[in-house]
Formats: structure tokens, sequence, C-alpha cells
């Protein structure tokens, strides 16, 4: 029973860890990178929403609920990372991301859903027949968060170091690393599926 709980924690893990599949990592930067150590709690409620909305998916597809089109979602995930990167270019040092809880917070659990239906597929096959699937979806979405919280410290610390030793304006460090991942999504959308 333990073995089963640390191999779905940890494929949680390795699912947002893989470096083949890096778009759930260049997500998480673009919604990190606008953020200081002081603004953890903003940036983890950001974080759950988004693993909220990523294992609403799964639920949905595990239960048939819901089954889609994989070359229209490979599609729009680097669109809902070329959207929040954008949103940080237009916003950075503007204080957008201080703004109260809703529509930063609404996206992020929509693009989480995006997200979620991204892995539906090879999580269906995870899943077995027999298996208890609230079980398996939670302890997979922990794995998940632990991965996240991960990344989300180490952009955080990167952007303390740059802007503290470097001297770095935070609107630089926004701006460069945010057009950074425009960069990179650029090519994961001209070359999907769905446009070929």
């Amino acid at each position: 029973m333990l073995e089963n709980f640390w191999f779905n924690v940890e494929y949680g893990v390795n699912h947002v860890l893989d470096i083949n599949a890096y778009d759930h990592v260049l997500f998480l930067i673009v919604l990190t990178v606008p953020y200081l150590f002081r603004d953890w709690k903003r940036v983890l409620l950001l974080v759950t929403m988004f693993t909220l909305g990523h294992t609403l998916s799964l639920v949905m597809a595990a239960y048939d609920v819901i089954t889609v089109n994989g070359a229209i979602v490979e599609f729009l995930i680097p669109v809902t990372i070329m959207v929040a990167a954008l949103f940080n270019v237009f916003t950075a040092g503007k204080g957008a991301q201080k703004e109260k809880v809703g529509i930063l917070f609404l996206t992020t659990l929509f693009f989480g859903l995006i997200h979620g239906l991204g892995f539906a597929r090879e999580f269906k096959m995870l899943l077995g027949s027999n298996d208890n699937k609230i079980l398996l979806l939670l302890e997979f979405a922990l794995g998940i968060e632990l991965a996240q919280i991960i990344i989300v410290f180490i952009v955080l610390f990167l952007g303390y170091l740059v802007q503290t030793i470097f001297r770095f304006s935070k609107r630089d460090w926004v701006m460069v690393i945010s057009s950074i991942v425009v960069g990179l999504v650029i090519p994961m959308i001209l070359n999907s599926d769905f446009l070929s």
C-alpha cells in the first residue's frame, strides 16, 4: 500500500519535472516570476489553483465525463504559457499581480484544466482497471504539488539573487524571463499537430 502511495506521488513529481515535457515547468516559471519571497502565500495559492484544475481534468477523464482531441489540447497548452508570459511582459512593474484574487486565479484554474487534459490519456493507462481512481488521483496530485513547490522556490530564489546581488530591477527580471519563455513556446505552437 505504502509502496503504491510513493509510486503515485513520485509519478506526479516526475510528471512535472520531466525534462522532455518542460511545458509544465515553463508555465510555473511565468506564473511565479513576477513575485518575491514575501508573496509566497499568493504564489502557493496560484499554484494550488493550477493543481486543482489539472486534477479536475484528470477526474473528468478518468470517469469518462470528457474526451478531447489530443491535437487541440497539445496546441492549447503552449498557448496558455504564451498568454501568461505576454501578460507578464505587458504588466511588468505595474503591480497587476497584486490585484485581488479574481481573474488571475480563475485563469490559472482554467489553464490547469487544459494542462490536465494533455495528460489525461497517459493517466488513464496508469489507472488500470481496478485501481481506486480517487485515491490514485489524490496521490498523483500530491506529487504534482510537491514538484511545483520546488520549482516555485527555485524561481523565487533566483529572482531574489538576481535582484539583490546583480541589482536587476524586478521589471527587467520579469521581462527577460517572460520573453525567453515566449521564445521557447513559439516553436511549440508552430510545430503542433493541430496546425499541420
